[in-house]
């Protein structure tokens, strides 16, 4: 059984602050199992943003939950991933939102390759 969003994102953003980046939630989801998305702003006008990796990416037994950039490069402009995350949210209401501050551009999830 896979963590609740809710518990997910509140180890995340407390993860986040112990190592010195600054995260808050934009946007409350589902507490059961609202997709969750990071935006990682680099506070120089780029960005990368991750949303949940596709269920291919990993076994069925794997209660890790795991992550993808949603683009090809390394950062995008913060108008190109907020613009994302508004269609992302005509599409799914129920889906969280958090954004971290690290200039490194760290985003400290699981991710696997897209």
């Amino acid at each position: 059984m896979r963590l609740r969003s809710d518990i997910f994102v509140a180890a995340y953003i407390r993860r986040c602050a112990v190592e010195g980046a600054p995260a808050v939630l934009r946007k409350r989801g589902s507490a059961e199992a609202g997709a969750i998305f990071v935006k990682v702003d680099r506070l120089d006008g780029s960005c990368a943003l991750y949303g949940p990796a596709p269920q291919s990416a990993f076994s069925e037994d794997d209660l890790e939950r795991r992550f993808v950039r949603l683009h090809p490069s390394a950062t995008i402009p913060v108008l190109n991933a907020e613009e994302r995350l508004a269609r992302e949210q005509r599409f799914d209401t129920d889906l969280w939102i958090v954004e971290v501050e690290d200039r490194a551009g760290l985003s400290r999830l699981d991710e696997v390759p897209a």
